[in-house]
């Protein structure tokens, strides 16, 4: 079932203070990015993927491929309330022989590859792209990027390889959150102007306001941009978003919240709720 723009705001707000609880429990997350990068999960899982809990092997499905592995916690919190396992899981969060730890594993129900050393989800998608053009299959393959993690090499020979096969089927989403674990990604390795890279490239460019529901679906659910293009999506967010003291502060890249901050974030996230 598609939401609605209200039903997804307020399914955000859920996701956000679920992924906190977890991380909460658990004293370890990459809270920052996964606040970020929520928003654009929730689009994708509850309005634009062709994925069905019940019958994830077919292979007829969309693919999802979470790159930016290290914000687990915002898939996880995602594909629980998307019924591919208990919520209840979450509470072994990077416990001791848990599955659920802090990058994405296939032993996890809904989790189509292991990710996590940055650079290896794009190469992976436009193989999959690639398997599905041969395979005259109609199905579609979204990734999401990390800003920090463009630097990597292999994106670039991804992004070469996918504008050489015309991989019109494939979907690249950057959480464009302007930070990285040890500062500001233009001090500490500046990829800008992305945008008029990846055109130079061969790539169909957007860009949206990743926080805004309504922009996310358009953009996700409507392509391909350009017949014979790979498709990719600036999503400009920002880092933390949703918990006002945590909003653009480097520490929260991997910071987990005290007590008192915690029910602080708790109390702003129901306030939110309640305005939507």
């Amino acid at each position: 079932m598609i939401m609605t723009d209200k039903e997804l705001k307020l399914k955000s707000v859920i996701l956000r203070r679920n992924l906190l609880k977890y991380i909460y429990k658990a004293k370890a997350g990459h809270t920052g990015g996964s606040l970020s990068c929520i928003d654009i999960l929730n689009v994708l899982y509850n309005s634009v993927l062709n994925v069905d809990p019940k019958d994830f092997g077919n292979p007829n499905r969309d693919r999802y491929i979470q790159s930016k592995g290290h914000c687990v916690e915002a898939l996880f919190a995602t594909l629980a309330d998307r019924g591919f396992f208990p919520e209840s899981d979450l509470e072994t969060l990077c416990a001791y022989r848990s599955h659920y730890i802090g990058h994405p594993t296939k032993k996890v129900h809904g989790v189509e590859q292991n990710t996590g050393a940055l650079g290896h989800g794009l190469p992976i998608c436009v193989g999959e792209a690639i398997a599905a053009k041969l395979d005259n299959k109609s199905h579609r393959i979204f990734t999401l990027l990390g800003d920090g993690e463009l630097p990597e090499g292999s994106n670039w020979e991804a992004f070469l390889a996918a504008s050489h096969y015309k991989l019109d089927n494939l979907y690249a989403i950057l959480d464009n959150n302007k930070q990285q674990i040890t500062g500001a990604n233009n001090e500490v390795m500046n990829t800008d102007s992305i945008r008029e890279k990846l055109e130079s490239f061969g790539w169909a460019v957007k860009e949206v306001d990743g926080h805004n529901v309504a922009e996310l679906q358009d953009v996700l659910d409507n392509g391909p941009f350009e017949t014979g293009k790979p498709n990719f999506i600036i999503a400009h967010t920002v880092k933390g978003k949703g918990v006002s003291y945590m909003e653009g502060v480097l520490k929260w890249h991997h910071g987990v919240p005290s007590e008192e901050q915690y029910a602080m974030a708790q109390q702003e996230l129901r306030e939110a709720e309640a305005l939507i």
